[in-house]
């Protein structure tokens, strides 16, 4: 298989996680949403809840319970399904963008180790302990991968076109995806907090001044899932102009052919 078709394999698997990612945040939203409903229509002027609140060394579930008034309940309903239904959801959009980017270098450098250049260094104790020489190659790899993370979004970008020969700053999705990957790790590092590093990393498209809460909410993570889908797809085109994809190719053609049989069905049905 060339690298080309494992790059639009690898891209085909992120949409798809993406996908399902939209799909589970909508069920569960609309599962919330009953449930809310169902103590709203219920009689019962305070519920009791019961869960988990810890786990026994004999792998046994420590029971444990609550009682809340209905409006307190309807609240932390409408608290899940509108933030952190949405927070959690931005967590997982940036991991797949992540992994995705990751995935697509590590393909390349690993099928062409020459663009990493020949001056890396790499620890004598991993090349000993290594059990091939396979092995020591994805040690680099990670090595590599580890430094760009660590990358401000515009140095990141331009490793990416010395490693890819695709500009990330030119798809106008990825700016809005690193917004919400500097909000994401606002929420991990500073409890919500906008703060200079934010503000950095999101450049044009911050949202908020230095200080300010970031807010999340459904309308913000709908508009994060449509930029992250819309880099899957600028990268399937971007990466075929460099690493030709067969599959790719076949994909376009049978979606023309399918558009050109739409158009003349319409054609005939309105004639």
């Amino acid at each position: 298989m060339n690298v080309g078709n494992e790059i639009y394999q690898r891209i085909g698997l992120a949409k798809t996680s993406l996908f399902l990612q939209g799909e589970l945040a909508q069920l569960t939203y609309l599962a919330l949403e009953k449930a809310a409903k169902d103590v709203q229509d219920g009689a019962l002027d305070e519920i009791e809840i019961s869960y988990p609140i810890g786990y026994r060394p004999d792998k046994q579930a420590m029971p444990g319970s609550h009682k809340y008034k209905k409006q307190e309940l309807i609240d932390r309903y409408a608290f899940l399904g509108n933030h952190q239904l949405a927070i959690n959801g931005v967590y997982q959009l940036v991991t797949i963008i992540e992994a995705l980017l990751g995935d697509v270098l590590r393909k390349v450098i690993l099928n062409f180790p020459n663009k990493i250049g020949t001056k890396r260094a790499i620890k004598t104790s991993l090349v000993l302990s290594a059990s091939s020489i396979e092995e020591i190659h994805l040690q680099a790899i990670d090595a590599v991968l580890n430094e760009l993370s660590y990358k401000s979004p515009k140095d990141f970008s331009e490793e990416c076109e010395k490693l890819l020969s695709i500009n990330l700053m030119e798809c106008p999705a990825f700016h809005k995806y690193l917004e919400t990957k500097a909000t994401r790790d606002i929420y991990i590092h500073n409890q919500g907090i906008a703060n200079d590093i934010y503000i950095q990393k999101s450049t044009s498209h911050a949202r908020v001044k230095s200080g300010d809460f970031l807010p999340i909410n459904t309308v913000y993570f709908l508009e994060s899932y449509e930029s992250c889908l819309q880099i899957t797809e600028w990268l399937e085109s971007a990466l075929h102009v460099v690493w030709h994809s067969s599959e790719y190719e076949e994909y376009k053609s049978k979606s023309k052919q399918n558009v050109q049989q739409e158009n003349a069905a319409d054609a005939s049905g309105a004639g």
